[in-house]
């Protein structure tokens, strides 16, 4: 498993004075609506609750969250937009 794609964070149903916390991941995949060879990649990060957004050529900077039911909105809208 390649670790530098995962994305750790603290639970939110970990104590908040230390000691009792339980970090999970979420891993990062390339979006198939990114450009090939050009290098302009969307990465995306799925979760039952958000779904994350980044600019590959810039991991460490700050990334888009929104709701499942806005990304699948949105991919709805580019499928008829491309059909």
């Amino acid at each position: 498993m390649n670790t530098e794609s995962r994305a750790w964070f603290k639970s939110s149903y970990s104590g908040g004075g230390g000691g009792e916390c339980v970090e999970l991941s979420y891993t990062w995949r390339k979006s198939s609506y990114s450009g090939g060879a050009s290098g302009e990649c969307v990465e995306i990060a799925e979760h039952p609750t958000a779904i994350h957004i980044r600019d590959s050529k810039h991991p460490t900077a700050p990334h888009l969250t929104i709701r499942p039911t806005t990304w699948a909105a949105f991919l709805d809208a580019e499928k008829t937009e491309t059909a």
